[in-house]
């Protein structure tokens, strides 16, 4: 995470921040953070007081060019896009996120599976002074003022409200399909929604989506018009026998368009799972 160099900042120009910006940041956040409590068991105002902190009220240079809004660092295991910026050291590299979503979504994760971080979980989820307390303990930050600087935000602007409350429920946009190419429950992204939300709107357990649609989660997220399956695919095509590749296909473009597993298509062709397909090769996909 970032060093709390900048949290200083924060505080003495928190004198001149009007109320309402703080309203603004916790109206445009405060539903995915209570989704994420209801997935993770992470207080919803200790994930607001977090983001509102760590991003500045998401006007940190991280938080705009990165959407990153928890300063979270690469590390070994980051294979997403990255942003070069001045902390501890210069130029160090943090995670890049499509939208602040998957930011949230990145801290709740790394918080969850990471061992230092589990004894919070046996915290209530109402508890955000323990949390808070909890949370520096586990060396998330080092400054001495964290605990008393989340506390004081979330008692405050009273976003402990929130850690009471359900998660929204998304209306069904469109009615899940079944069609003549492909007997798998599936939709197609609309504008702005991520697998994130699809899985939440059509009540499919976090994760699932991803594999479904062999997606690394923290690879990318569907375009518009993206078929995006609901279910699992199959082991082969029960309709088509072969496909030819045409100029820009991938193997994973082959595989949704035919309902058919990322690495099932490999092995139905004996290639390579990292191999890539070239223009007319024709593939067998039964």
């Amino acid at each position: 995470m970032k060093r709390l160099g900048f949290l200083f900042l924060i505080i003495v120009s928190s004198l001149s921040v009007q109320a309402d910006e703080y309203d603004d940041y916790v109206a445009l956040y405060k539903d995915i953070a209570i989704r994420e409590m209801y997935d993770y068991g992470i207080p919803a105002s200790i994930t607001l007081a977090q983001g509102i902190l760590e991003s500045g009220l998401g006007k940190s240079d991280l938080a705009v060019y990165a959407n990153n809004h928890f300063g979270i660092k690469c590390h070994n295991d980051w294979k997403g896009a990255t942003m070069r910026h001045d902390d501890d050291a210069r130029h160090e590299c943090f995670r890049k996120y499509d939208n602040p979503e998957d930011s949230y979504i990145d801290h709740s994760q790394i918080l969850k599976n990471r061992a230092r971080y589990s004894f919070l979980f046996e915290l209530d989820r109402t508890d955000y002074k323990g949390w808070a307390k909890g949370l520096k303990q586990a060396g998330y930050a080092t400054d001495p003022r964290y605990p008393r600087l989340l506390i004081n935000l979330i008692e405050e602007h009273n976003l402990h409200q929130y850690d009471g409350m359900t998660p929204k429920v998304y209306p069904v946009k469109q009615k899940p399909v079944k069609d003549s190419t492909l007997n798998i429950k599936h939709v197609y992204a609309q504008k702005g929604e991520t697998y994130y939300t699809l899985a939440k709107r059509y009540h499919i357990p976090f994760g699932l989506i991803y594999v479904y649609n062999d997606v690394d989660n923290r690879d990318r997220q569907p375009y518009v018009g993206e078929i995006v399956f609901l279910q699992s695919k199959g082991d082969r095509s029960e309709l088509f026998s072969t496909h030819t590749v045409e100029r820009g296909e991938s193997m994973h473009d082959i595989s949704q368009r035919y309902g058919i597993k990322l690495l099932k298509l490999y092995d139905l062709n004996g290639m390579d799972y990292n191999s890539v397909p070239k223009i007319g090769q024709v593939l067998k996909l039964n």
